[in-house]
């Protein structure tokens, strides 16, 4: 069955509090009312953003398991128009004129805005591919 859908906007988050930590991205999605996204294809996402991550993160997660599987939170439509509306209106001072998602959050108030919203989650079903001794992050080669 295909499905029509599209990343409105984003976020990412580290996620300390489990262990091991893991990455967290929030996304907004607009999706065609018609078309359900299938969990796997979600998974499937997770698997290759984890794929296209450097091989530090891969090895964290493969090897020395210091990484949890990467998370996929699917939030609701205007999580990021409340987001921007917490970050003008309150003491952050940003100016709607110039006011972008951050790109990251760690600001305890932001995470729990977007964890309230969150609809849906998925993780990475498997661990990215790694090989020992290729593109160590050590090595000048």
């Amino acid at each position: 069955m295909p499905f029509d859908a599209r990343v409105i906007d984003y976020t990412s988050y580290a996620d300390t509090a489990t262990i091991p930590g893991h990455y967290v991205l929030f996304w907004e999605l607009n999706v065609n009312a018609s078309s359900l996204i299938p969990p796997s294809v979600l998974e499937e996402c997770c698997l290759t953003i984890e794929e296209s991550l450097n091989s530090v993160y891969r090895q964290g997660r493969t090897s020395d398991k210091s990484i949890g599987p990467l998370e996929i939170r699917i939030v609701e439509t205007g999580t990021f128009d409340k987001l921007m509306d917490y970050c003008c209106t309150s003491l952050l001072g940003a100016s709607i004129n110039q006011y972008k998602t951050p790109r990251c959050v760690k600001f305890a108030p932001h995470v729990e805005l977007l964890n309230s919203r969150v609809v849906s989650s998925y993780f990475s079903p498997v661990c990215p591919k790694w090989v020992p001794g290729s593109k160590q992050w050590n090595n000048m080669n």
